[in-house]
Parts: C-alpha cells; structure tokens; sequence
C-alpha cells in the first residue's frame, strides 16, 4: 500500500513539474512574441525623434529666419545667423545635447568649400565637428537665406540647403 502512495505523490510531483515547464514555455512564447518588433519600433522612433530635432534645430532662434525675409518661413536658415553663431560657437558648448555635428551645407553648387573669412562665396558651414565619424546622421532639407546687396539695393538671396546632423546613438552607449 505505502507503494501506491508513494507512486501516486511521484506522478503528482511530476505532473506539477509538466505544468509549471508548460505555463513557463507559454509565457517565453508571449514574451518573444510580445517584443518580436521592438528594434523596429524603437528604430522607427529614433528616427521620428532625429527629424523632430533637426527641424526643432532649424527653426531655433539661432538657426531661423524669423520675420526677416518676407513673413515667417518654417525651415528658413539665416546663413548670417549662422556664421556669427560659427564665431562665437565655444559659448555653445553642450548646448545641443546629443547632437555630435552640424553642417549647413548649399546645394545649389558643385563645391564644398567651407565658409570662414570667403562668405558668402562658400559652400559649407560648419558649426559643429565629431571627428570620430560615430552616430546617426540625418539630413533636412532647407531654405538658407542671407541679405545680400545689388546696385546699392539690399535684396533676400535664398539657396536650397542641407541641414546635416550628426546625433549619438543611444545604442552606442
């Protein structure tokens, strides 16, 4: 007899154990399922957030037009902005977080010489360098203004430009 009640509690051990392996298996399968998409959604994410940045970015005081050139432009770049910010860019320092490089570049050329003491008659500004090459890189399409003068009458010069941001990864990390 004491046979029979020791089979039985070893079939209940062991249907306990079988369970328990089969809710556990249940639950591994609802989680890999659950999270099967997750890169996905955190890389479509990280993306919205770069192009939230860069047009955050250039419709920043620092960056836009404002009311300068003919009513309020949406993605307008001041390139005279731009090249007073380049100037005095080390009062900038971690000013823009996560952003490793900013480059303001004019599309409407061939070259890519970059602006110092040549401007306007450049192609490139850049405010911001990552040597290391590392991060997300993102590009925006823009309006870069400047005021420029003809026959004595100042007038608005608008090139398409190029708002490229280099941004950490948070991957990386």
């Amino acid at each position: 007899m004491v046979d029979k009640a020791q089979l039985k509690i070893q079939q209940m051990a062991f249907m306990l154990m079988a369970v328990t392996l089969l809710f556990v298996l249940v639950l591994l399968f609802v989680i890999v399922f659950k999270f099967a998409g997750l890169k996905e959604s955190a890389t479509a994410l990280e993306e919205k957030n770069a192009m939230l940045l860069s047009t955050k970015l250039a419709n920043s005081p620092e960056f836009a037009c404002g009311g300068v050139f003919d009513g309020d432009k949406t993605n307008c770049i001041d390139a005279d902005k731009i090249m007073v910010l380049k100037q005095n860019i080390d009062k900038y320092e971690g000013f823009w977080g996560n952003v490793l490089s900013i480059e303001v570049i004019k599309i409407s050329t061939k070259g890519k010489i970059e602006c110092n003491r040549n401007y306007p008659k450049c192609d490139k500004i850049s405010l911001k360098q990552d040597a290391s090459g590392k991060g997300v890189f993102l590009n925006n399409f823009v309006s870069l203004c400047r005021k420029d003068n003809f026959e004595e009458e100042v007038y608005n010069h608008c090139d398409l430009g190029l708002l490229r941001i280099s941004y950490k990864d948070w991957r990386e990390e």
